[in-house]
């Protein structure tokens, strides 16, 4: 597992990222550079750079966050439950650094069910060699 200190991440990450990778705070809807991002590549974990999903896993769920119906390697998610704000969710956080991302929901796209609602502040982004093929919707 990645161990860094809080300088270190405050160093490394922008407010909005460490905010929200380090303290698990949540961006607002429909501000994040990657709610509406259509590129083919690779979103990984901003703080440690782990490979979480694939933009081929990626869904337009209208709730002003990226999502995703599957990671990349289910391994590279950790589940925890969340009871925080009256409610009762499962948080999502990145097995390597133990990055907050997001939540996952169970009202996603077959075959999995699954909507992984991720902060954008929470990745970063490559794109796949014929990312310049792609068409930005």
């Amino acid at each position: 597992m990645t161990k860094k200190t809080d300088q270190e991440y405050k160093q490394q990450l922008s407010d909005i990222e460490y905010r929200v990778t380090r303290e698990a705070a949540t961006e607002r809807p429909f501000t994040g550079k990657y709610w509406d991002h259509w590129i083919d590549g690779r979103y990984s974990c901003v703080c440690c750079n782990t490979p979480l999903f694939r933009s081929t896993s990626k869904f337009d769920a209208g709730c002003g966050w990226p999502s995703y119906s599957s990671p990349e390697e289910s391994s590279a998610i950790t589940e925890i439950k969340d009871m925080t704000h009256g409610m009762i969710r499962t948080e999502v956080r990145c097995t390597e650094c133990d990055a907050h991302l997001g939540h996952v929901f169970e009202d996603g796209p077959h075959p999995s069910g699954l909507r992984y609602c991720i902060n954008s502040a929470s990745l970063s982004f490559e794109p796949s060699d014929n990312a310049a093929d792609s068409k930005a919707e």
